[in-house]
């Protein structure tokens, strides 16, 4: 296994990419979220919008038996098997208007090697959205490798949330996780390939995207704030959640933050979220 000095060749290894902010992979999103007001009446990019662009464009040759890119290009050449985005920092310094130009300017910030026998690597990426006003999005993006289920299985730590103010019910179905795979490009087979979910990455079942679920968190707080106005958001997945399976979007609120997070009936939160924000004043 290749220590973290391994891989200080990655270390600020930077990429650049443009993008048009269009509206269309909005429309589809809110398609998905059955037309949520702050979606269908966006004039700028909404929190988390980012999401849909500057997507990954690998040809198919390059593409590895998981689904995602061959390792080893702009990102560290990881050997083990699974890979997830593990949590984002997100911070909102400006408005990006529909109909714009933008680069993302990406830049490997920390390599991480964990366990005993090294079987997790955690690799930082830094994102800036950059407009013509200067840096519009600051993302550190934490995404995970891991070795086998077996390898890495640990007991569950209980995690102990607020009693929540609003809850909702809710569940992903393998449609609706093909649509945000089909919307963000992701062609990750554990989102979409039962067979290959279960026999080769050791899942149940087909597993709910993080970012998928974080935006669902997004959603369930600007349905109860739609005068917010996001200053800054961060997540953090803790288990995985499964298609078919109900689970329930709460939300705390306190002062300018809220604390969000997903839980499904009999587990401790598979993902926690906190936003600031603060009201948007009337035009």
């Amino acid at each position: 296994m290749i220590g973290a000095h391994g891989y200080q060749d990655w270390l600020g290894r930077r990429e650049e990419r443009m993008d048009t902010i269009t509206a269309a992979p909005l429309v589809r999103l809110a398609a998905l979220f059955d037309e949520p007001s702050w979606l269908e009446s966006a004039q700028q990019l909404p929190p988390l919008g980012h999401w849909l662009y500057h997507l990954p464009t690998s040809p198919q040759s390059a593409i590895g038996v998981d689904g995602h890119a061959v390792r080893g290009g702009f990102l560290p050449p990881v050997a083990l098997p699974r890979r997830m985005w593990a949590g984002s920092r997100v911070r909102f310094h400006g408005d990006i208007p529909i109909g714009i130009q933008i680069v993302r300017r990406s830049t490997v910030v920390d390599v991480k090697v964990k366990g005993e026998k090294g079987d997790k690597v955690f690799v930082t990426v830094r994102h800036e959205l950059i407009t013509g006003e200067g840096i519009a999005i600051t993302e550190d993006q934490d995404i995970a490798y891991l070795g086998a289920p077996q390898a890495t299985k640990n007991p569950s730590t209980l995690i102990v949330m607020p009693p929540p103010t609003q809850v909702r019910c809710t569940v992903a179905d393998s449609v609706a996780l093909f649509r945000y795979s089909a919307i963000t490009f992701n062609a990750h087979r554990i989102h979409y390939d039962r067979d290959y979910a279960r026999s080769v990455e050791g899942y149940p079942g087909l597993v709910v995207h993080g970012p998928f679920l974080a935006t669902m968190l997004m959603d369930h707080f600007l349905r109860n704030q739609p005068n917010a106005r996001v200053r800054a958001f961060e997540f953090r997945a803790r288990s995985p959640l499964f298609d078919g399976v109900p689970f329930e979007l709460c939300l705390a609120e306190r002062g300018g933050e809220t604390d969000l997070w997903a839980r499904s009936s009999e587990n401790s939160p598979a993902m926690t979220a906190t936003v600031v924000f603060d009201i948007a004043c009337a035009s």
